[in-house]
């Protein structure tokens, strides 16, 4: 019986080790056996300014090994992070895949994929547009068509074919989010599946990637520009892949030939800019098939607010961040000035007291939940309720329930739906809940359709006695909003700051329930 019980442990840490091996399959190493300095890997985490940059997850790879990983808390490994404009990268890579099984060709005229639209092929210039044209955001509109779109049409492609192009494609160079978008449709079109299925067999499989979910439009396509959520470590997974030109553990997955022809520059951002300024900017290096040139011979997969996947071949290195950024190039400009001069030909000497330091710091971080300066007590916060005018946010009623510290806020949208969000006093509260929070694109139709719950974490802070300020960060996501919410006399106003939109302030107004 002690034999057989014995076999049973050994053969579930067994199984265990090999779950864990699955799960996460790129190797590790410390960064003076890949010849990388702890040191510099320390001075890099350092440099970014909090003021202008909130760090969510940083992994630095070498030699195909994981040499530093790092996640603010409440951020984490295992959870997804949005990535905005990083997903037009994966699409790219579903095109790849695509030609690769002659399924479409980057030369294919768009209209062939829609006759059902015959009636637009007489507009100026449509019947010349190619996959190629989409793929380098050449498509030669005046203005990005995106936002008119997709917050007020039900049919995407429809809109982006319709919208006015005033110059030959292949052109002129706009970056166009629409455009991504018609390749997940002409992928959904000749595959019979979106993007994120497609990927499934193909990618996400070799590779070991999991869990990996994609917004859609109102007719289920994926948005293809945008919309994708993956962790930190598959982000990486395919920085990889396109380092290794396309091979994974020894199998060609997608042809070497492809991932050249798409890092390759096809277009100039602005042929007209000068010689200084193309040898400070990032976004000034060419464009390839939904991947940006940069300085010093790196090609990268680029999102909104500072996610990144910086594919450096000359020194075998991927560096994956995830952020909110308001700096976008400072972010760059960093790895330039504390990695890349880090990266040696050969190990470094062991040490011990660097890798230790490093790793402490990296075990540790997280962003803080704001506190108060001094105690601050309210008689006038009964545990109110409030009926809330029309707002940005179709948040009808909000009520606060105090339970001691804890603050739990009850919430009624425009669709009578109830949502309960529990803060803590100057601490994380976690919970998951079904009303979106704060994004870039939050107007689109069909908007994060089937991505909920979303993960946050909430506090909240005295700022006087009739003002009440709550934090609520939607860690799956680089946003948080804070909500100032003042209770006078009977009236209630509300301040909300979306952390991407510093400028701006949504103002709320109500009356407390009776």
């Amino acid at each position: 019986m002690k034999k057989l019980t014995l076999f049973i442990y050994i053969i579930g840490i067994w199984c265990l080790s090999i779950g864990q091996n699955l799960a996460q399959s790129l190797g590790r190493s410390t960064p003076e056996a890949e010849g990388v300095s702890s040191v510099a890997i320390e001075q890099f985490i350092d440099s970014f300014d909090a003021k202008k940059h909130e760090l969510h997850s940083v992994m630095i790879l070498r030699h195909g090994k994981v040499i530093a990983e790092a996640w603010w808390s409440p951020y984490a490994a295992n959870l997804k992070h949005s990535m905005y404009s990083v997903s037009k990268s994966w699409t790219s890579t579903a095109i790849g895949f695509a030609v690769s099984e002659k399924k479409i060709q980057v030369s294919d005229k768009v209209m062939k994929y829609f006759p059902e639209y015959s009636e637009l092929a007489n507009k100026p210039y449509i019947a010349d547009l190619t996959i190629q044209n989409l793929l380098t955001m050449s498509v030669g509109h005046e203005v990005e068509p995106l936002r008119g779109v997709v917050a007020t049409q039900n049919d995407w492609v429809k809109g982006f074919l319709s919208a006015n192009i005033a110059h030959q494609p292949g052109t002129k160079f706009l970056y166009n989010t629409l455009a991504t978008y018609m390749l997940s449709a002409i992928i959904q079109k000749v595959s019979g599946q979106k993007v994120v299925d497609y990927l499934g067999p193909r990618l996400f499989k070799p590779l070991g990637i999991q869990g990996v979910d994609w917004e859609v439009d109102p007719k289920g396509i994926n948005t293809g520009g945008w919309g994708i959520r993956v962790k930190t470590e598959d982000m990486a997974k395919l920085g990889q892949l396109y380092l290794q030109q396309g091979k994974w553990k020894g199998k060609q997955i997608l042809p070497a030939a492809w991932i050249t022809e798409a890092t390759s520059k096809h277009i100039d951002q602005d042929p007209s800019a000068s010689t200084e300024k193309r040898a400070n900017s990032d976004w000034l290096q060419g464009y390839g098939y939904q991947f940006w040139r940069c300085r010093n011979g790196a090609f990268r997969a680029d999102g909104a607010y500072g996610q990144y996947i910086v594919m450096m071949p000359e020194q075998d290195a991927v560096v994956i961040i995830t952020s909110e950024s308001h700096e976008l190039q400072d972010d760059l400009n960093m790895v330039w000035k504390h990695l890349l001069p880090a990266f040696e030909k050969k190990p470094l000497a062991p040490n011990m007291a660097a890798q230790s330091h490093l790793k402490n710091k990296l075990t540790h971080l997280e962003l803080t939940a704001p506190t108060q300066d001094k105690a601050i007590s309210s008689s006038t916060w009964s545990n109110p309720s409030v009926q809330l005018e029309k707002n940005a946010l179709n948040i009808e009623q909000i009520g606060f329930q105090f339970e001691g510290e804890k603050l739990n806020l009850q919430l009624t949208d425009n669709k009578q739906q109830k949502h309960l969000i529990p803060a803590g006093h100057g601490t994380w509260a976690m919970t998951s809940t079904e009303m979106p929070g704060p994004y870039l694109l939050r107007a689109a139709k069909a908007n994060l359709e089937g991505q909920s719950p979303f993960k946050v974490a909430s506090s909240y802070r005295w700022i006087n006695q009739n003002t009440l300020e709550i934090t609520l960060r939607f860690y799956e996501s680089p946003h948080h909003w804070v909500w100032t919410c003042q209770l006078d006399q009977g009236q209630f106003k509300m301040d909300i700051k979306n952390s991407f939109d510093r400028l701006n302030t949504i103002k709320v107004s109500g009356n407390l329930k009776l």
